[in-house]
This record gives structure tokens, C-alpha cells and sequence, in this order.
């Protein structure tokens, strides 16, 4: 069965709290492939946490890390504050534009970003590059999730047309490649490290500072 349509703010129904219902779906995958990858400790700032219902399960399954959630729209951090209510590890979710040349963090030990690239304009894939070479220090993670196309791979008909959905709605939306953000990634001194292959024709990308 395909993938629900995610929730996206331009397309709000007005509940406070949001749900995304693939976050049911790929949150055991995505946490596996963390215990691999995260900091036994510190600061983990999530970057465009839409509903917040990932970062209530990760604080979670990491209790000893603490999270930083973050989105740019203000129904979107109304809903992290409501998944996260009650978790001591979670702050209070602030307003991070990806695109944003100054983010209200200085630094995070490892940060995480889950299905915004494709649902952006590239600028925001600069940004979330360039922002992850001002905050992580040396040895830090940059962790992507996923839909993306590589050369080598032929992309999977539901991810085609998911695309094709994503351009209808905003032309600057789409699937990005993988040579694309690790070239952008790699000229702002974060390198390559992994790709990991995930349920559903996703995948994560993990970059070191």
C-alpha cells in the first residue's frame, strides 16, 4: 500500500494536533539505523519536525539524548508542543527556517531531518547543509530521511508519481538526487558516510561534519 499524502501546512485542517500517519510506519526503521548513528549523548536537533510525532517517539527511545524539535510554521510547532508535552528531554520546539541564514541554535551534537528535503525548494536543502556546517562540531552526524532518486538506481513507480504530485502542487517541490545534496553537502565540509535503505523506496543519508 502506498504512502498517505504527508501533512503539510498549506494544506491545514486546524486541529492543534497533527498526524502524520507514515511517522507509524517508518519510526522503527528510522530509530534502528539511530542507534547506529547518534551521540551516546547530547543534543539532537531535529530540523522541520511537521506534526513532532517522530521526535515524542525518538526522546523516547533515547532518553539519555536531549531534542531540540524545530519547524518554520507556527501550526506545526503548536502540534510538536502537544506530542511532546510531559518529556523531559524535549525543549520547547522553536521556529528554524531551513533556508535561514541564522538559526537560534548554536550548536547540537547530531541533526536530523525527516522528509522536508522533497517538500521544499532546494534553497531549503542549501540551508539545512549550510546550517548543519555552522552548529555541528567536528565528527557530528547530519541524518536525512527519505524519498530520493540516484543514477544508479531506477526510481520506483509510486515514488515517480510521487513526485510528479509533489511539482503539481509547487514546481520548486521534488525528489532530489542523491549526487545533488551530497555534492552541496560536501562542499559546505560535511562528508559522505552512509546511505541506508528504508521501507517504502526511502532511504536515510548520514553526512560527518
Amino acid at each position: 500500500m502506498a504512502d498517505p499524502t504527508p501533512w503539510i501546512a498549506a494544506e491545514d485542517k486546524g486541529a492543534a494536533r497533527k498526524h502524520a500517519p507514515a511517522t507509524l510506519r517508518n519510526r522503527e526503521a528510522i530509530a534502528a539505523v539511530l542507534a547506529q548513528v547518534l551521540p551516546e549523548a547530547g543534543l539532537i536537533l531535529e530540523v522541520a519536525s511537521g506534526s513532532g510525532e517522530h521526535c515524542a517517539y525518538f526522546a523516547g527511545r533515547f532518553p539519555a539524548l536531549r531534542w531540540q524539535p524545530s519547524d518554520p510554521e507556527p501550526s506545526a510547532l503548536t502540534s510538536i508542543a502537544s506530542w511532546c508535552a510531559g518529556l523531559a528531554n524535549v525543549a520547547e520546539p522553536l521556529a528554524i527556517d531551513a533556508a535561514a541564514a541564522d538559526w537560534p541554535v548554536e550548536c547540537a551534537d547530531a541533526l536530523l531531518c525527516i522528509n522536508m528535503v522533497h517538500i521544499s525548494p532546494w534553497e531549503a536543502t542549501l540551508g539545512l547543509v549550510e546550517g548543519a556546517a555552522r552548529v555541528l562540531p567536528d565528527g557530528a552526524p547530519l541524518i536525512l530521511y527519505g524519498p530520493y532518486r540516484r543514477a544508479e538506481v531506477e526510481t520506483a513507480p509510486s515514488n515517480a508519481a510521487f513526485d510528479a504530485s509533489l511539482k503539481a502542487r509547487d514546481p520548486r517541490w521534488g525528489l532530489r538526487d542523491v549526487a545533488d545534496v551530497t555534492a552541496a553537502a560536501a562542499e559546505r565540509g560535511l562528508a559522505f558516510e552512509r546511505l541506508a535503505e528504508m521501507p517504502a523506496n526511502n532511504i536515510m543519508l548520514v553526512y560527518r561534519r
